[in-house]
């Protein structure tokens, strides 16, 4: 009898706590939908947010008590939606609901909406998936390639002169120098080869190309700013961590907003950025000892 009342409030335990998950993620999508402009993806949004009140509803019958949202994940989420846009925001919050469906499942023999809930649940996945014509997410393969072309030549760039001329002020103004060039290079030659192929966003390429270059250049070369003069090897290892670091955030955003694998790309472009570093760092040491040049 007490093993059998044990179970019974396990699993109101688990309905409450999803009945509190389904009310914050209704106001979560409604939020979010009203700062959406595509009236697809609004009306997508808004159908999801009355489907998990509807299953808030549910568990209610359960429970019998009227939940509150997270109140703080509310805000969290719509935040981030804002910053980093609402495609990446909710298929993160989509990923971190784990297991839910299998909660769901477990409970089904006590409560038989369990299962057509769970079910909704998965479709919410599938829907999500549709929501990629997002502006920003129509330009990564621009962004990819200024971040790559910044992190793979500026990173290489930096490594060659930091033992060339061991000066932190003049690796800084040389880096940037080269830097804010490369930046209007690479977006004037991506705005000429998307106006070549016809397509009609050719500047808004370039532009998004340029940005995420100069913002590159610009977390690169902070180091050497920041430092002492004679402190060029910390500024190099700085550096070198703050390429990790743009890989590793910059991979885990497209993996999650384009549902991409997210270790052989963050793999890829750090094994490549690291590599030309390191081999730019040796040309510099010989370089500097083969013409013998004193700074």
């Amino acid at each position: 009898m007490m093993a059998r009342r044990g179970n019974y409030m396990d699993t109101i335990q688990i309905i409450r706590d999803m009945q509190v998950n389904e009310i914050t993620e209704s106001m979560i999508y409604t939020r979010v939908a009203k700062r959406v402009k595509d009236p697809h993806n609004r009306e997508t949004l808004l159908k999801i947010a009355a489907e998990e009140r509807r299953h808030a509803e549910i568990w209610k019958r359960y429970t019998k008590v009227e939940a509150k949202p997270k109140w703080f994940k509310v805000f969290w989420y719509t935040l981030m939606a804002s910053i980093l846009g609402y495609t990446f925001a909710l298929k993160r919050m989509e990923l971190g609901e784990g297991d839910a469906s299998e909660t769901y499942s477990s409970i089904a023999h006590e409560v038989p909406e369990a299962m057509q809930i769970a079910q909704d649940e998965d479709r919410h996945e599938a829907s999500l998936l549709e929501l990629l014509d997002e502006e920003r997410l129509q330009y990564v393969g621009s962004m990819v390639l200024g971040l790559s072309d910044a992190l793979v030549e500026l990173s290489g760039t930096l490594a060659g002169l930091t033992f060339a001329m061991q000066n932190t002020r003049l690796i800084a103004l040389s880096g940037l120098i080269t830097g804010i060039s490369a930046t209007l290079s690479m977006a004037s030659s991506e705005y000429l080869s998307s106006r070549s192929e016809g397509s009609k966003n050719a500047l808004k390429s370039g532009l998004y190309t340029g940005v995420v270059y100069l913002a590159t250049v610009a977390f690169l070369v902070l180091p050497y700013l920041l430092l002492p003069p004679t402190h060029f090897m910390g500024a190099l290892a700085i550096m070198l961590g703050t390429v990790v670091i743009i890989i590793l955030a910059f991979t885990y955003y497209i993996s999650v907003a384009k549902s991409v694998p997210f270790l052989r790309r963050f793999g890829e472009m750090a094994i490549i950025s690291l590599s030309v570093a390191a081999l730019s760092f040796v040309i510099g040491i010989v370089v500097k000892n083969t013409l013998g040049i004193d700074l």
